[in-house]
């Protein structure tokens, strides 16, 4: 089993940043590749980015791309996803992921098996 619990939600102005924190318990953390996925209301839960097991491949979705970045302290058990330039449509409720163990990053929901409760982040225009 791993427990995630996120942090770092609030509301902010469009431009603005935010850093997303999700601190993780249980099994080796290091094992697992983590992601970050966003839902929005009357939407599907979408992948937002990635990063392996190490921390050396990270991926991101296209409309993140250049202004959010993910990044894990494996000594710490956290993964964080720092948020600038921040849009109104980033508007969501923001989960942290772990994988099934495989340690490769990947955009598919599916490939996660661990889920944390999500974390509100809404941007005002």
């Amino acid at each position: 089993q791993v427990q995630l619990v996120e942090s770092g939600g609030g509301l902010v102005q469009a431009g603005g940043s935010l850093r997303l924190s999700c601190a993780a318990a249980g099994r080796t953390f290091s094992r697992y590749a983590m992601g970050w996925f966003r839902q929005a209301p009357g939407k599907e839960r979408e992948f937002v980015a990635a990063i392996s097991e190490s921390g050396g491949t990270t991926v991101y979705a296209d409309s993140v791309k250049g202004r959010f970045t993910i990044s894990r302290d494996n000594a710490k058990n956290t993964v964080s996803l720092q948020m600038n330039s921040l849009k109104p449509e980033d508007t969501a409720v923001y989960y942290c992921a772990a994988d099934r163990g495989t340690g490769l990053a990947s955009k598919n929901l599916l490939a996660y098996y661990y889920w944390g409760q999500g974390t509100q982040v809404s941007v005002s225009s």
